[in-house]
């Protein structure tokens, strides 16, 4: 009877113990798989920031505001550098901006507000949210 009650606690010890080493192997293979996904939808964020700073090059290119606001320098308007600048120091909206739900802040001269203006009513208003954010997202980019 002893001998039974022994052997009935030894295969009892050793069916615990491999469920252990099973629910660790299951443990791992899902943290991995987990990482795996993680890795994933981080490479397809990143593909998207990439593809929406591409967008609002080419945006910010073909819709003229090349023409002018240059990176480093004032030429008709601020440098981006420095729209980025005076727009971070006042926590501001450059898409609220485009839309024309807020007043200019970099270059406040009436006289370059009203170009500004104009140009921003010839072919800002057509764009969607999505393709003003983008030109903002290219904008901040610049460094």
């Amino acid at each position: 009877m002893k001998k039974s009650v022994l052997a009935l606690g030894l295969v009892a010890v050793f069916l615990t113990s491999c469920g252990d080493k099973k629910k660790e192997e299951v443990k791992k293979e899902v943290e991995t798989k987990v990482e795996a996904v993680k890795e994933e939808v981080k490479a397809e964020a990143t593909d998207a920031v990439a593809d929406n700073l591409e967008l609002g090059k080419k945006l910010f290119t073909e819709k003229t505001c090349a023409t002018c606001h240059n990176p480093d320098m004032k030429v008709i308007g601020p440098s981006i550098k420095e729209i980025n600048k005076v727009y971070a120091e006042q926590n501001a909206n450059m898409v609220k901006f485009l839309k024309g739900e807020s007043p200019a802040i970099v270059d406040t001269d009436p006289g370059q507000v009203a170009i500004m203006k104009a140009n921003l009513d010839g072919f800002v208003k057509d764009m969607t949210g999505d393709e003003l954010a983008a030109i903002t997202a290219y904008m901040r980019s610049v460094k």
